[in-house]
């Protein structure tokens, strides 16, 4: 997929999020320099099934919670995250996934 074709404001959010698919994320996170991998993707899966459930992204500390109750303690931490997704973590991981920007975050 051609990154032209991804219409995204001015912070790398997709404008329409229901343009999101995988493809799509690849785009997103090779504008991130992040290359996904099955530990990426376990995480954008839960972004995603939390959205839909609740209308909102998980801000930092919301999404460390989250993945430690989904995925256990040694996942549900600030620096796995980190490492992942680099800086902050929660808002890199949304857009990756195609939500909207977290509440909480700047």
């Amino acid at each position: 997929m051609d990154d032209k074709r991804v219409a995204v404001d001015k912070e790398g959010y997709l404008r329409e999020l229901g343009d999101w698919d995988r493809k799509i994320a690849e785009v997103l996170a090779r504008q991130q320099e992040i290359t996904l991998s099955a530990a990426h993707w376990e995480i954008i899966e839960l972004l995603r099934d939390f959205h839909q459930r609740h209308g909102m992204s998980p801000a930092s500390r919301a999404l460390v919670s989250l993945v430690k109750q989904k995925l256990g303690p040694k996942k549900g931490r600030s620096i796995y995250l980190m490492r992942l997704f680099s800086g902050s973590f929660a808002k890199t991981a949304s857009r990756i996934a195609g939500l909207p920007k977290p509440d909480n975050c700047l």
